[in-house]
């Protein structure tokens, strides 16, 4: 696997976080960064791991201006989780995978929370919740977009 592809995946799902939204929507924004690490790790969980979790929560808080380690110490936790389960969760059909990056989603965006929560606390409302299941429900896509991206890299580096 070219690891110029892996790096372009990263950026793209950096780019979707930061693009800009009407108010409305941006509590259905989906995590991207959490759904591209969430592949990758379950791709090739011998290059992609803690530590890219880690770095690209750094630089997501650095984007976000959030509390510095906030989502890198989430997006390393998630990184961890799939790395141990990828093995099963690899052979799960899509909607169970689906139900998987729901529960990780879950747990990236509680994590979260406490931290703001201890760093000085804001209301938590509904709306807070609502990136989980929009990347749930976005997760066949990028899966299916990734896949391939992976299989037209290794097939053109075989001919």
């Amino acid at each position: 696997m070219n690891s110029l592809s892996v790096l372009l995946s990263f950026l793209v799902a950096l780019m979707l976080s930061s693009l800009p939204l009407p108010d409305m929507a941006i509590i259905f924004r989906p995590e991207w960064l959490m759904l591209v690490l969430i592949y990758w790790c379950m791709a090739i969980p011998d290059r992609i791991g803690i530590f890219t979790g880690w770095l690209l929560g750094l630089i997501l808080d650095v984007m976000y201006g959030s509390l510095l380690g906030q989502n890198a110490m989430a997006l390393a936790i998630i990184a961890y989780l799939v790395n141990i389960f990828h093995l099963r969760v690899r052979v799960f059909p899509i909607w169970q995978q689906s139900f998987m990056v729901f529960m990780m989603a879950i747990i990236y965006l509680a994590l979260t929370a406490w931290v703001r929560g201890i760093a000085g606390g804001f209301p938590i409302t509904w709306a807070y919740w609502m990136p989980a299941l929009t990347s749930a429900f976005v997760w066949p896509f990028v899966y299916i977009a990734l896949k391939d991206l992976r299989r037209q890299r290794v097939s053109s580096r075989e001919l």
